[in-house]
């Protein structure tokens, strides 16, 4: 039986973004499949380490947040940690991170720097390709 692959590209920096992403990642880590998440522009934010901790929430969630802490939902920094411990592959975006000057040192342990073209060689032979 072949392994499925499941691509993601997070490219939006808000808490709603990076819950959907981590959620997918680690959910699709769980169910056996390879996982590669690149996070291009604003979405360099779910895994820096100082920003991942302060990300925009939109208005309409922010009832959610206290259903978050009721319900014991893991933080970003907390489902970082287990995407990682799960095997998926987190990439940032080298152009991003060139652009915008953020060194690798910035960004949460078990980042890969990469270019487009090496996670589309990745995407193209994927199962499941997911964009948010």
């Amino acid at each position: 039986m072949s392994v499925r692959r499941v691509a993601i590209i997070a490219s939006h920096g808000n808490i709603d973004d990076a819950y959907k992403v981590l959620n997918i990642a680690t959910a699709a880590a769980a169910m056996g499949a390879e996982v590669q998440v690149f996070f291009t522009f604003d979405g360099l934010k779910i895994i820096h380490k100082e920003a991942n901790r302060q990300l925009p929430v939109p208005e309409h969630l922010q009832p959610a947040l206290e259903g978050f802490k009721k319900n014991n939902v893991p933080s970003v920094p907390e489902l970082l940690e287990i995407a990682r411990e799960s095997g998926v592959k987190l990439i940032g975006c080298q152009m991003t991170m060139d652009v915008m000057g953020i060194g690798l040192d910035e960004l949460v342990d078990g980042v890969e720097p990469g270019g487009a073209a090496t996670f589309l060689a990745f995407a193209a032979e994927a199962d499941v390709n997911v964009t948010f």
